[in-house]
């Protein structure tokens, strides 16, 4: 059972893929879908989330809100 989730704004997101990198729970993928800049954007994949918060303190743009169950 998921101990939490995520939200990525698509806008904020460049598609660096730290997050993708540092999430232990492999719970992060890079999406087909474009922003409004042209990045392909991470999408939470509804994987097994910890709710760590790794991937929001890695995120640069500062797109990523972490929510614990």
């Amino acid at each position: 059972m998921a101990k939490g989730f995520i939200t990525i704004d698509p806008e904020r997101c460049k598609g660096c893929c730290f997050c993708i990198e540092y999430c232990p729970k492999g719970a992060i993928v890079l999406s087909d879908n474009l922003n409004m800049k042209g990045y392909f954007t991470a999408a939470f994949s509804d994987g097994d989330c910890t709710g760590c918060s790794t991937c929001a303190l890695m995120c640069p743009d500062v797109a990523i809100e972490v929510f614990q169950n």
